[in-house]
Order: structure tokens, then C-alpha cells, then sequence
């Protein structure tokens, strides 16, 4: 999947003329693409441009919470537990379609250019192709990976990890509809993620198929949400104006800016699933209940993600035009720090009413971990807002600092044995340390900034 990425992005034409019009206001003589046709600076204008994005990311995560509240009533808590393993699995695979995004907005946003529909189609088949083999290879070793992370159903593993795969090549358009700045396109392909997802999966485990139905579910929403994104990053881009030829992109700046968010991203991935894949396997009995408190927990962080859709591309056009996105990412920070706020009064206040009332009293057990983990997922949910900033600025030193941050998490993690207090505990002390870094980072790279300046 690494090779097909850095093929997506390998040669990429940069965006279409960017002749002002009343829906792209010029910046300090500098010229942003097509948007809303509000005061770019302004707090006011960020939550009218990320709006959609917010509600597209509740409306995703109501149905998340929706199927995984009857998935807990539908599976033994041996079965969740495995769900939970095999979801953590999709999001670190599904991981280097991130990396997509970051370099497709960095390369399309740099300067002007045309033929980006033409590129992106060609883009595509290459990519299908390579979903392609992957699936192909997946299948040929199922048996094997199976094996490997202790699951009994190998179709599980085989479904997920192929919807992995989908997922990179989803994220190939995804990033094209950020470098458009078409927010309303890409919160509606977030909608029908969600709602195929709850279709499919519901549909799939109450016919009995359990955890490996949950898994194939996955894979048809994801399909179905790759064609959708294609069709909608296909048609906004139709309408480009001609201009200058297509700006040539040096190999190895592309390839720098993919590797770079791809291991930042990847990082961030496990950092965020770290504590239930060791916890699962170093105490699969406790899975279950441990997973009904990293599920409730950790929805934040990908509340974190879906803003970052809206983040990546306004902190890459301002800083290209030797501006900043601060107030961008206040908006992002402002949206976020509602739900952060009742889900930590809930884990302090009532967890054990919480877990019982939404996933029954089988899944107790675990509600000491509940607090702790909340709040090592609000720092996770910094540094992940904080990454994609540096990413679309161009700041590559951020990988390496979640790198020693996930291999500290990792080690604090496993040091607990699988008590899920302790896991969760540990996973804070972490999570806490790697966030003050990143802030410092991040603070020193504005003083920079404006020094410059």
C-alpha cells in the first residue's frame, strides 16, 4: 500500500488557476481556491467553513455510537472484545490513506496549474489496481495473520484489512475535495460512510454472521463510500479553468511529504489503539469491558480527524502566503472541546451508570479505566490536530516525535499486564507527555514564524 500511495501522489498537477472570484478572496496578494464566500480570517467564517464538516462528524459518530451500542447487545463480550481488535486493525492499516491526503493537499494547493480531473483518473485505475493485489495477497495469507493477532475467524481479518486498503484509495479523492475547499462534498461522503456502515453491519451480524459480518460491513461501506467520493471529486474539479501548464513536482519533495505523513499518521493510529491491542492480548478476558470504555472514549480522536479535514487545507494555503491558520485551528479546538468536556464530567461523575445503561451490565468491569483513558484520548485529540497543522506546514520533525511517543506508549502500555486501569492510566502518562511536546513544538515553530517575519 506504500507504493501505491506514493504512485497517487507522484507527479501530482498542482491546483486550477487561481484567478479571483467573489468565492476566492485574495490574501495579502496571494489567491486562495474556491470557498465560501466569507472573510477568511474571521472565527465567524471558520465555523461557517467547518460546520458542515462538524455535523457531517456527529451525524457519523451518532450512527457509530448507535451500531456500537447494539453490536454490545447482539455479541458475547468475547466476540466484541474480537470486534474491537479487528476495528483497531482497520484504523492502523487504513492509516497510509491519511499520508494520501496530507501530500494530494500539499502538492494540489503549492501553485497553479490544470488537468487535475485528468490526473486524478489516472491516479485512480493505478491505485484500483494496486487495492487490487493487496486483497489478492491478504487472502493468500489470512491464515497466517490470523494467526498471528490470536483471531479464530479468518474472514474477519481478510474483510477489515481489505478495507483498509479501500480506504487509502478513498482518501485519493477525499484529499482532492479538501484541496477544493469543498467542505459540504466531503462532509456528505462522511454521511454516507456512516449510514452504509450502520446499514451494513447491522444488517450483517443480526442475520448471525457475528464479528466476521461486523468486519464485512466495513468493507461494503467502505466500497460503496469510495465511489461516492470519486463521483463527487471527479465533478468539482469539471469545471477547472485552463491555464498555465501543470507545475512539475520534484520526486523527492512528493515522496518526503508522503513518507513523512505517513509515519506521523501511522503513529497516531496506534497510539490511539496501542492500549486494546495489548490489553487484548495480554488479557482477553477483559477485552470486552475494556473495549465498551475505549469505544465511548475514543470517539474524540476521531472527531479530531474528521476537523482535520478542514484543518489540513487552510493552515497549507495560509502559510504558503506566509500566513498562519491560527484562528482555524481555534475553530477546530472550539468544536471539539463541547463533546471533550461532557464526556469527561460523565467519566468523573457516573461511569459505571454510563456503561451499564448503554452496553448493559455485562460489560462492567472496566469503569475505573473510564476516566483516565478519556482523558489520555483529549491529549491524543491535541497532538492529532496539532500533526495534521505541522503536516500541511511542511513541518516533517513531527514524526519523529510521535514515533518515540508511540514506542513510549507502547512499553507504558504492556508494563500494565492487561489491568485496564493501569493500562489506561499508563496510556495518560503517555499520551500527556507526547501532547506537551508537540504544543512546545508547535509554539516554537509560530515564534519562528513571526520572527521571520
Amino acid at each position: 500500500m506504500v507504493e501505491a500511495a506514493e504512485a497517487a501522489v507522484e507527479g501530482v498537477p498542482a491546483a486550477v488557476s487561481l484567478a479571483p472570484t467573489a468565492a476566492a478572496p485574495a490574501l495579502g496578494g496571494e489567491l486562495l481556491l474556491p470557498g465560501p464566500d466569507v472573510s477568511p480570517d474571521s472565527v465567524r467564517s471558520g465555523l461557517l467553513q467547518a460546520g458542515p464538516l462538524a455535523i457531517a462528524g456527529v451525524v457519523a459518530n451518532g450512527a457509530a455510537v448507535v451500531v456500537t451500542v447494539v453490536l454490545a447487545r447482539l455479541l458475547t463480550t468475547k466476540g466484541y472484545g474480537q470486534l474491537n481488535v479487528l476495528t483497531g486493525l482497520f484504523l492502523v492499516v487504513s492509516m497510509p490513506g491519511s499520508a494520501v491526503i496530507v501530500a494530494v493537499v500539499r502538492r494540489v494547493t503549492a501553485s497553479k496549474g490544470t488537468q487535475v480531473r485528468q490526473w486524478a483518473r489516472k491516479m485512480h485505475r493505478r491505485a484500483t489496481v494496486a487495492v487490487a493485489v493487496f486483497a489478492v495477497l491478504v487472502v493468500s495469507l489470512g491464515w497466517w495473520l490470523s494467526g498471528v493477532l490470536n483471531q479464530t475467524d479468518i474472514g474477519g481479518v481478510d474483510a477489515i484489512l481489505i478495507a483498509g486498503a479501500v480506504w487509502v484509495l478513498l482518501c485519493l479523492d477525499r484529499g482532492l475535495l479538501q484541496a477544493h475547499r469543498n467542505y459540504r462534498a466531503l462532509s456528505a461522503n462522511l454521511v454516507v460512510e456512516g449510514a452504509v456502515r450502520t446499514v451494513a453491519v447491522l444488517a450483517l451480524v443480526v442475520a448471525g454472521f457475528g464479528p466476521v459480518g461486523a468486519a464485512v460491513g466495513i468493507l461494503v461501506a467502505e466500497l460503496a463510500t469510495a465511489v461516492h467520493a470519486r463521483v463527487m471529486a471527479d465533478r468539482v474539479w469539471a469545471g477547472e479553468v485552463a491555464g498555465d501548464s501543470p507545475a512539475t513536482a520534484r520526486r523527492a519533495v512528493v515522496v518526503a511529504d508522503l513518507v513523512t505523513a505517513l509515519v506521523a499518521l501511522a503513529m497516531a493510529a496506534l497510539l490511539q489503539n496501542i492500549d486494546v491491542i495489548v490489553l487484548g492480548r495480554e488479557a482477553p478476558g477483559q477485552s470486552g469491558s475494556y473495549a465498551a470504555v475505549s469505544v465511548a472514549s475514543k470517539a474524540l480522536v476521531l472527531g479530531a480527524v474528521v476537523l482535520g479535514g478542514y484543518l489540513l487545507p487552510e493552515a497549507a494555503i495560509r502559510w504558503r502566503q506566509g500566513g498562519h491558520a491560527l484562528r482555524q485551528l481555534a475553530v477546530t479546538v472550539l468544536l471539539l472541546a463541547v463533546p471533550a468536556t461532557a464526556l469527561v464530567v460523565v467519566a468523573a461523575a457516573a461511569p459505571h451508570l454510563l456503561l451499564s445503561v448503554v452496553f448493559s451490565s455485562r460489560y462492567l468491569g472496566a469503569q475505573a479505566a473510564f476516566l483516565p483513558l478519556v482523558l489520555a484520548m483529549v491529549c491524543l485529540s491535541v497532538t492529532v490536530m496539532l500533526t495534521m497543522y505541522l503536516l500541511a506546514v511542511g513541518s516533517r520533525w513531527i514524526a519523529v516525535v510521535l514515533v518515540a511517543g508511540a514506542v513510549a506508549a507502547t512499553v507504558a502500555v504492556a508494563v500494565a499486564h492487561g489491568a485496564p486501569k493501569a493500562t489506561a492510566t499508563a496510556d495518560l502518562v503517555a499520551q500527556a507527555g507526547l501532547a506537551a511536546v508537540v504544543v512546545a513544538g508547535f509554539l516554537l515553530v509560530h515564534h519562528r514564524r513571526r520572527s521571520v517575519r
